[in-house]
């Protein structure tokens, strides 16, 4: 739907059950430079009323005081 989420927006959809099944990450590409990591990946999932669903996502990850944050997250649907 081209709709941004913002951090509190995306905290919540988080904290929610999960309501699909069968999610898995495929092609899953990992880049590490430095302090930073760069994650993308393709998912597929089965929705509750049965349907295929499928997205990408990009996540970005910081290592600061020794402890890996995610920083960034995109995902397409």
């Amino acid at each position: 739907d081209r709709s941004l989420v913002d951090r509190a927006g995306f905290l919540k959809q988080t904290a929610r059950p999960i309501t699909i099944r069968n999610l898995k990450a495929e092609d899953v590409l990992i880049r590490i430079i430095g302090d930073a990591a760069i994650i993308h990946a393709r998912t597929s999932y089965v929705m509750p009323d049965g349907s295929a669903g499928g997205g990408r996502y990009t996540d970005v990850w910081a290592k600061i005081g020794g402890q890996w944050l995610a920083v960034s997250a995109h995902v397409t649907r």
